[in-house]
């Protein structure tokens, strides 16, 4: 998507650890049109897919899932990293690892909200190795329900995970593939999604 790509060379910044910090209008500061518009193209990849839901892990995948979600007028539902009290035993569950944060968590999700009618598409801001999207999916098939796919607004291509991904089979959308980053740089693969 031309015009994320643009916002990220004109906003992003390259941090050490191969982190790209995208807070400023992603995930700490929102911006809201923008992610309005990033969700209406993943609605668009999706619209005849038979999406009932969408699947997101707390927190900074929730801004675009709901817009995503408003977009194709589905419910959202986001799976917590720590089990609170406000959540019932009867979850599904499953295990990831934060690239970013350098931890492990186990996400959770309460069996009233997904079921084996829904078809779910899983949505989340960046794609990197593929543990946050492989841990919704474990969470999906739990519950016996069918994955439409996985969007992710930024995919580090070069890190493997989404290509991984749809090497089993699954449909990934990303909206800006990033190929290559490094000495301050950075390169995107041609997106194929993208509407003309």
């Amino acid at each position: 998507m031309k015009l994320l790509e643009e916002k990220i060379l004109a906003e992003g910044k390259i941090l050490a650890g191969d982190i790209l910090k995208v807070d400023g209008f992603l995930n700490h500061r929102i911006d809201v049109p923008f992610v309005m518009q990033l969700g209406r193209e993943i609605a668009r990849r999706y619209e005849k897919c038979g999406v009932n839901k969408i699947l997101t892990i707390e927190a900074s995948g929730i801004a675009v899932a709901t817009a995503a979600a408003y977009y194709l007028n589905v419910p959202l539902v986001f799976a917590k990293k720590h089990k609170s009290g406000n959540i019932s035993a009867n979850v599904y569950s499953a295990g990831a690892h934060s690239f970013t944060h350098g931890n492990d968590y186990n996400a959770v999700v309460s069996k009233e909200y997904l079921s084996e009618n829904d078809c779910i598409l899983i949505v989340d801001d960046f794609l990197a190795l593929g543990s946050a999207i492989e841990c919704m999916m474990n969470i999906v098939h739990q519950a016996g329900a069918k994955v439409a796919g996985c969007a992710s607004i930024i995919e580090k291509g070069y890190q493997g995970g989404g290509d991984k991904l749809r090497a089993k089979g699954v449909r990934v959308e990303s909206l800006a593939v990033i190929d290559k980053m490094e000495n301050g740089k950075i390169e995107f693969r041609p997106d194929e999604g993208e509407a003309s």
